[in-house]
């Protein structure tokens, strides 16, 4: 090869050499200033989500990449799995996060928490599904009445078997006593009046036995509604009247409007008429009883005060196990089962609150019922220093 020859394809050559490197380096600016891919559709729900989960009775939930919530059924809210747009507990948000990693459809039974308060606990059963390319679809059915049916059964065996036999025994010794004083009127009418006194304290036995055997199988909130408290509050106070007037006692009541939660009205309202009806029964004649409605943070708060004898310190973590009381003698002088207050804790436990008690012997009793308000309830809140908030620690009424 000639030496022009040479030279004109080393030119050639690095003509050719210099336009890939302008090449290369337009692209790598180009590759540089392009915006991602930002696309909705990698990251929309399929068609029609929306519209199913409003109609399921079961709860319901679909979290996205972040595990936020951005579908949810009615029920999901109701049994408190979703607050704020964000699953309550833990062990849900673990199976949505191993879902979503692999793409593996999971099926576990999961014991949670109802509320933020106390120790009721509700047996769950979750599927968990990918949903579209980032979302998890999560089905949860309460099983919690499964579980307990059968240790309510034995407990219900062994306390009827236990409660029952004084009441029966009464009966009975006192229809032969009438027998044995069929001549004598006088007699005949007094131990008449006995039975029938027997008589009325058994039918209550056996009433508050069902409701609290009801209660511990859970089988009365599959349905939670939304419940105006205040209204539920003026319900019991009412049906309390005519034992209160009975000894010139004040039902004095100090409740904040538009306090809501979701639950069962009706149990509720025992509730509150149970704890009224032991103010009132425990309390001197011409005394006074409060009851005040606020509420407290993200909880609503029940109270009911009285001035009767106080509860020693020693007894106050037994008052609301079933059929205990302080004292066997007035509780029977007074009508009382020994279930009023486990049926109260029963009743805040499947609701997610609790109940607690301030007693000082000398200076009466509050009991006070917490229950989770409901996340879409209206209207402000109320203020601390208003008189229906009681202060939080110490002395209720102080």
């Amino acid at each position: 090869m000639d030496a022009t020859t040479a030279a004109v394809l080393a030119g050639f050559a690095g003509l050719l050499t210099g336009a890939l490197a302008v090449i290369a380096v337009r692209y790598s600016e180009r590759q540089q200033t392009q915006l991602p891919d930002t696309t909705p559709l990698a990251t929309s729900l399929p068609p029609g989500v929306g519209d199913v989960l409003a109609v399921l009775r079961s709860s319901a939930i679909v979290v996205d990449s972040a595990d936020a919530v951005t579908k949810m059924s009615p029920a999901a809210v109701a049994y408190g799995l979703v607050r704020d747009g964000e699953l309550v507990h833990a062990e849900l948000r673990h199976l949505a996060r191993q879902v979503r990693r692999d793409g593996v459809i999971r099926e576990s039974q999961l014991e949670l928490s109802r509320g933020p308060l106390g120790q009721g606990r509700s047996i769950m059963q979750a599927r968990v599904a990918p949903l579209g390319s980032s979302h998890v679809l999560l089905l949860v059915e309460d099983h919690t009445q499964a579980r307990r049916v059968e240790e309510v059964r034995r407990d219900f065996v062994a306390n009827v078997s236990h409660e029952l036999k004084t009441p029966v025994g009464g009966i009975g010794l006192l229809a032969e006593a009438i027998l044995d004083a069929k001549d004598d009127p006088v007699a005949v009418e007094r131990f008449a009046g006995r039975m029938q006194v027997e008589s009325h304290r058994l039918a209550q036995l056996v009433k508050e036995i069902v409701d609290l055997s009801r209660l511990q199988v859970a089988d009365t909130l599959h349905e939670p509604r939304l419940v105006d408290v205040t209204a539920a509050v003026h319900e019991a106070i009412d049906y309390s009247r005519v034992g209160s007037d009975a000894k010139q006692i004040e039902i004095a009541e100090a409740c904040a409007p538009d306090l809501k939660v979701f639950g069962d009205e009706d149990l509720l309202v025992t509730a509150v008429r149970n704890l009224i009806g032991n103010a009132v029964a425990y309390s001197g004649n011409g005394t006074r009883v409060a009851v005040g409605g606020r509420l407290n943070g993200d909880m609503v708060e029940i109270t009911v005060t009285d001035q009767g004898q106080g509860i020693p310190q020693a007894e106050q973590a037994r008052i609301f196990e079933r059929f205990y009381r302080v004292d066997g003698a007035r509780s029977r002088a007074t009508g009382g089962t020994g279930l009023g207050l486990a049926i109260v804790k029963h009743i805040c436990a499947n609701h997610g609150g609790d109940v607690t008690v301030w007693s000082e012997e000398g200076r009466g009793s509050t009991f006070t019922i917490r229950l989770p308000a409901a996340a879409d309830r209206s209207g402000g809140r109320i203020d601390p220093a208003s008189p229906t908030a009681a202060p939080s620690q110490g002395d209720p009424r102080a």
